[in-house]
């Protein structure tokens, strides 16, 4: 597939692309610095932009098949609206060059399935999540609401462990504590779910 990457330098980005590269896939990265690609920057093609902006995306976005964001906001809690800029600038674009398939990264907790969380889980999500996760909700309400097939994944708490294979996917999963995934898990549940029909239109929760 052609795909166009948004976050390819974050950690669970990268972990993507590695992978959509030696499955074949040709990317595209979408960077504010093509500096940030560092070993990858001969390996894709680089696009210098904003992924909030309608027309940076729209440029970068012609001619290939989906959308893949895995935009994050590092260790910082402050939401500055990049998720729902983000969001409306990719529907935009996305609608406007007839790309079909979009891959989304998202958190557990994060709108629906909020409800689904356990105590521990939620006291985070109430409070030192709060702005970011009101921010990712607005962004799915706009994915949600689009002609896309659009795939919102919901992961469990991000860690830097290896792929284990293991875990669990599902609309709803019974959650105790504060449960876990790997970034690489994630990448390549991602990765799945772009080259099959089986979460189109659906919002997976992923967890250990």
């Amino acid at each position: 597939m052609h795909l166009l990457i948004l976050g390819s330098t974050g950690p669970t980005g990268r972990i993507f692309t590695d992978l959509a590269l030696r499955a074949g896939d040709s990317v595209t990265a979408l960077v504010r610095n093509p500096g940030s690609l560092g070993d990858l920057k001969d390996e894709v093609t680089p696009v210098t932009g904003d992924a909030t902006s309608p027309h940076d995306v729209l440029a970068a976005a012609a001619g290939h098949d989906a959308i893949v964001s895995a935009l994050g906001r590092g260790t910082s809690v402050r939401a500055d609206g990049l998720f729902s800029r983000a969001a409306s600038a990719v529907v935009t674009a996305a609608e406007k060059a007839a790309v079909p398939r979009l891959v989304w990264l998202s958190s557990f907790g994060v709108g629906h399935t909020y409800a689904g969380a356990s105590a521990a889980q939620k006291a985070m999500y109430r409070t030192f999540l709060r702005a970011i996760y009101a921010d990712k909700e607005i962004a799915e309400e706009r994915i949600r609401s689009s002609t896309l097939d659009w795939t919102i994944v919901y992961p469990t708490r991000l860690t830097h462990g290896p792929a284990l294979g293991t875990y669990q996917a599902g609309d709803r999963l019974p959650m105790k504590g504060n449960p876990t995934i790997s970034r690489a898990d994630v990448a390549a549940f991602m990765h799945r779910s772009l080259h099959s029909d089986e979460w189109i239109r659906h919002g997976p929760v992923i967890s250990d």
